[in-house]
């Protein structure tokens, strides 16, 4: 049996009414990996940016920028011991999905991590405010472009 074409998708649905990214930006691009720490009762852990940063106010998956030669399990591990005093071993680092985001002046790249166990309890170290968040009320909380297309995504995971 011959595939048959799909029929016109519905105008302004789902994907079809999103714009459409032009094909080259020349945009830098910078990747940042982000994770989403689960506690016992599926809870996600969100930080919000503090006065002074980038999009402050605004709520993410903890995380950071990947340095130069650094994995994105390395950047992630390091980036939760500086910014929550986390301990986390690569092996409990899941890779999920990612985000791939057009800002003015950068393009962002962000592969999502999921993890379930870590050392110590997360602790504001950047003056950010901390909230453990049920999966249901993800959308509750405000945040920058690139992180809330990962909500659906995390969301069929759990």
């Amino acid at each position: 049996m011959a595939p048959t074409e799909p029929e016109s998708p519905p105008a302004e649905d789902g994907c079809w009414g999103a714009p459409t990214p032009p094909a080259a930006t020349n945009l830098p691009i910078i990747t940042v990996v982000a994770v989403a720490l689960l506690d016992v009762d599926n809870r996600i852990l969100l930080a919000q940016r503090p006065p002074g940063k980038a999009m402050a106010g605004l709520w993410e998956f903890p995380g950071g920028k990947i340095n130069p030669g650094e994995s994105p399990e390395a950047a992630l591990i390091r980036e939760l011991e500086e910014e929550l005093g986390l301990d986390v071993r690569a092996s409990c680092l899941a890779p999920l999905t990612f985000a791939s985001h057009a800002y003015d002046t950068f393009h962002l790249l962000m592969p999502l991590y999921v993890c379930r166990t870590w050392r110590g309890r997360p602790t504001p170290r950047e003056g950010q405010t901390l909230a453990w968040v049920a999966p249901q009320r993800l959308r509750d909380y405000p945040m920058p472009p690139a992180d809330a297309p990962l909500i659906p995504m995390l969301l069929d995971w759990l």
